[in-house]
């Protein structure tokens, strides 16, 4: 039985359809990157799988519970952690969390265990005695992992965990959540393109409200292609764009990224099954550049993001 399954699942908002018939469903154990552009959906989803809101039409399970119908049982099996994590400010640490113990129905006798299990997994030793409202962002997300986590849940549904942290913090949270996923079903919505190579072991990309790919990251890669990209660095002068945009299988020259004064570089988006880069270098030494560096990538998650939510390669 799948953790989570989800059937033509719509939303509306007065004449705005949120939702347009979403299906898909996440398996035991899994940790699955939930993508899209801004507004495409992934929150409404979210919010609908956790209980907050109810869908316009279709259904989903969590753990076997309907949304609606069961709405308590499937909110008993997930921990939510929406992108501004929901705490208290004003409260310390050790409150806050014994506070979510009583809401969540632990009984008394397991509160101190369960606290000190949770604390120590998400490394919350050192701030317990501390207000919420003296952490650093990094840390009060630790805390909303922590009430996610405090019952024990089976499934868990991560909003942009790492949204607004520095690099460290956000290092710091990337592994957490690969710790927690060793024996947690992850549903994870993120921006972070390197987050869900790193973390999941499918994704899920919805654009205006429908699904557009599903599968491995190397599927999703896949099921976009249709394009390649050379990499150019290199010295010289003249009509050096214009010169690599007339060879044949270029669709387009975008600027890459240069190693100082002196250096240009180019990002050339082929055509599917082409290779240029003899062309480019015989074009090198006709025209007298001093070739630095020329390096063919294929369709990269990033790319596959951008044909799928915009048709553009």
């Amino acid at each position: 039985m799948p953790s989570i399954d989800v059937s033509n699942l719509r939303k509306s908002y007065g004449a705005n359809e949120a939702l347009k018939g979403v299906s898909f469903s996440v398996e035991p154990g899994e940790v699955v990157g939930f993508l899209g552009p801004n507004g495409a959906g992934k929150t409404t989803t979210m919010k609908i799988l956790s209980g907050f809101i109810a869908p316009t039409n279709g259904s989903a399970q969590v753990d076997g519970n309907d949304v609606v119908a069961d709405s308590l049982a499937v909110r008993e099996c997930i921990g939510y952690l929406p992108e501004n994590a929901p705490v208290y400010t004003e409260m310390l640490v050790r409150d806050y969390l014994e506070f979510i113990c009583q809401v969540r129905g632990l009984p008394e006798q397991q509160r101190p265990a369960r606290m000190a299990a949770v604390v120590e997994q998400v490394g919350l030793e050192e701030v317990l005695g501390r207000s919420i409202d003296e952490l650093s962002k990094g840390f009060r997300q630790r805390v909303g992992l922590a009430q996610a986590l405090i019952h024990d849940p089976p499934i868990l549904i991560l909003d942009e965990p790492t949204s607004g942290l520095d690099p460290n913090q956000i290092v710091g949270i990337r592994s957490l959540i690969r710790d927690i996923s060793e024996n947690k079903t992850i549903l994870l919505s993120t921006h972070i393109l390197q987050e869900v190579s790193a973390l999941c072991s499918r994704v899920l990309i919805v654009s205006d409200g429908q699904i557009v790919g599903f599968g491995t990251p190397a599927e999703i890669e896949a099921q976009a292609a249709g394009s390649a990209r050379v990499e150019v660095v290199l010295v010289g002068e003249g009509d050096v764009r214009g010169k690599l945009a007339a060879l044949p299988g270029v669709v387009r020259v975008d600027d890459g990224a240069g190693e100082g004064a002196g250096t240009l570089a180019f990002s050339l988006v082929i055509e599917s099954g082409a290779d240029v880069r003899g062309d480019i270098f015989a074009l090198a030494v006709a025209s007298g550049w001093t070739l630095l560096e020329l390096r063919r990538e294929g369709q990269s998650l990033e790319d596959a993001f951008r044909v799928l939510t915009t048709g553009v390669a």
